[in-house]
């Protein structure tokens, strides 16, 4: 009996350890993530976001103080230029405006009595009766009173004018976009004009107020096209194009930033000012090109599956040289390796070059490589030239890149379930079992 109990346990101990280094051996097993290769259109943008306003805002506001007796606008009127839209109390100005009139009056009578003082004084000098202080004296008091009687009608010009201010009219056409006072509010204008309206100009022409980091200003150009969305209307994209480069720099958390001015169309008046815009600079553009997802560009497999990759290659690449030896011709065999083979053994030294420890940053503008899977579902690795890219998306060129090519975008381990090593008894786990037994 206790053979057979022998026999058991060794048989139970065996299959389990088979069964943990089957486990242990299919988990090392790598899986691979593919894309596509693309063809398509691809356009390289610069991103910021901006405020929406109007071409022309106008603050309309008071040259004089008084009381709002009357408002003929409210918010999102439409107004023409020169259209009465409000009035203030004018009692005092109408006061002041008669009295100035009555001090001209005043002064137009002192200047007549100066005149004929000045006309008497004259004969008598001229007979030889009136002394030269005298006359003198007249004329002196003459030009005095002709002088205050230009500041006195000076003074009746501003008060009429005053009083003109109490109605004020929209200084241009458009629509009122603020309306900062009620009526019975007095207004002040001894120190600054009171602002009553806010008037924008029209609408129909918008502008976006972006600023633009330092490190992509250069990028931005007087007529670039423009892309915007706004966030009440996320599915809908717009247009407009670059109107001005502001010199002026602003920095702000130590970083510089420059205004970029951009033109904007609203025929269906959907734009408001104040609006937050995310903008795209299309700063550059291509048409019906090969792209590849930028995750296929940064993928890098292991130190191992690479130098297994590049030593294929480079078997690869000695037979062909030596079948094109032994054929005599130089070009001998060159187009009979199709397919994947035919991409493999394409420019392996610049794939060694482009995948290399000093190639991440320099490859990645200048050259670079996508790993594939050959026809025997190996590691194969093809030197491409990327160009413009999306953020997402990057163009990619090279003599074997063809539409559809699955190139890899990552690799994950398949994680096998812990099991448990046999051997090891202290990591055993569950209720203990009997003595005696295994």
């Amino acid at each position: 009996m206790k053979r057979w109990i022998a026999i058991v346990a060794a048989v139970v101990v065996v299959g389990a350890a088979a069964a943990w280094v089957t486990s242990r051996r299919d988990g090392s097993a790598p899986s691979y993530r593919l894309v596509a290769v693309e063809r398509g259109d691809i356009d390289s943008v610069v991103s910021a976001t901006g405020t929406l306003s109007a071409v022309t805002t106008v603050q309309v506001g008071t040259q004089v103080s008084g009381l709002i007796s009357e408002l003929l606008v409210d918010f999102n009127d439409r107004v023409t230029k020169g259209q009465v839209i409000a009035r203030l109390d004018t009692t005092l100005l109408e006061s002041n405006l008669r009295d100035v009139e009555a001090s001209v009056e005043r002064a137009r009578a002192e200047l007549s009595q100066a005149e004929r003082d000045l006309e008497r004084i004259t004969s008598l000098y001229q007979q030889g009766v009136s002394s030269v202080a005298d006359y003198n004296k007249a004329q002196y008091n003459h030009d005095v009173a002709r002088a205050q009687v230009k500041s006195a009608e000076a003074s009746l010009a501003r008060a009429r004018q005053n009083l003109a201010y109490a109605t004020i009219t929209a200084p241009v056409s458009g629509i009122v976009v603020e309306r900062a006072v009620d009526v019975g509010q007095t207004v002040a204008a001894s120190l600054a004009a009171p602002r009553l309206f806010t008037i924008a100009n029209d609408l129909s022409e918008m502008q976006i107020l972006s600023p633009v980091d330092e490190s992509d200003i250069g990028q931005i150009k007087e007529g670039q096209a423009v892309r915007f969305t706004v966030k009440t209307y996320p599915d809908r994209t717009f247009t407009g194009v670059v109107k001005q480069v502001r010199l002026q720099s602003t920095i702000e958390q130590n970083i510089v930033n420059y205004t970029v001015v951009i033109s904007v169309k609203n025929d269906d008046g959907k734009l408001l000012p104040g609006m937050t815009a995310t903008v795209e600079f299309v700063v550059a553009s291509a048409t019906d090109v090969l792209k590849v997802a930028n995750a296929a560009l940064r993928f890098r497999p292991s130190e191992s599956l690479l130098a297994e990759a590049r030593e294929r290659m480079r078997k690869q690449f000695e037979e062909r040289a030596a079948a094109r030896g032994a054929a005599g011709s130089p070009g001998a065999g060159a187009g009979t390796t199709g397919g994947q083979q035919g991409r493999t053994g394409s420019g392996a030294g610049e794939a060694r070059g482009a995948s290399g420890a000093d190639g991440t940053a320099r490859g990645q503008r200048d050259r670079s490589v996508l790993f594939y899977l050959d026809d025997a579902g190996k590691l194969a690795m093809m030197p491409v030239r990327p160009g413009i890219t999306d953020g997402q998306y990057t163009e990619v060129r090279g003599p074997f890149l063809e539409e559809g090519l699955q190139v890899i975008a990552g690799m994950s381990q398949a994680t096998a379930t812990p099991s448990t090593n046999p051997f090891q008894g202290s990591q055993q786990s569950g209720p203990p079992r009997p003595p005696g037994i295994f």
